[in-house]
């Protein structure tokens, strides 16, 4: 029993010395390599009203061809026990980078 206390808080400890993250985020999606500058604000979209199990995804910029393009919100489909993390924009070394959106418990 000890040793398998023993080897579950060395596996979390490894972990979190490695800072493992969830595979939706482990791979974020780079921009244009050296684009130096974060994308604009985000614009205003009015928020739908709710619809039964759908979740709104918001509207974000997605880098295209060196530049950002705004890519409108939309329904997805509802995750039971999970909730929606949205899209979001980083600075890098290399730049500003995207992190996925993705679902979480």
């Amino acid at each position: 029993m000890k040793r398998q206390l023993l080897l579950a808080a060395a596996v979390l400890a490894t972990g979190g010395a490695f800072g493992l993250t969830a595979p939706a985020e482990a791979q974020p999606v780079m921009v244009a390599q050296g684009y130096g500058h974060p994308p604009p604000p985000p614009r205003y979209e009015p928020h739908p009203a709710a619809r039964r199990g759908q979740v709104w995804v918001p509207g974000h910029w997605a880098a295209t061809g060196g530049r950002y393009a705004w890519r409108g919100g939309y329904w997805q489909a509802e995750r039971a026990g999970y909730r929606y993390v949205p899209e979001r924009w980083v600075r890098g070394p290399n730049g500003w980078v995207m992190r996925p959106g993705h679902w979480v418990r």
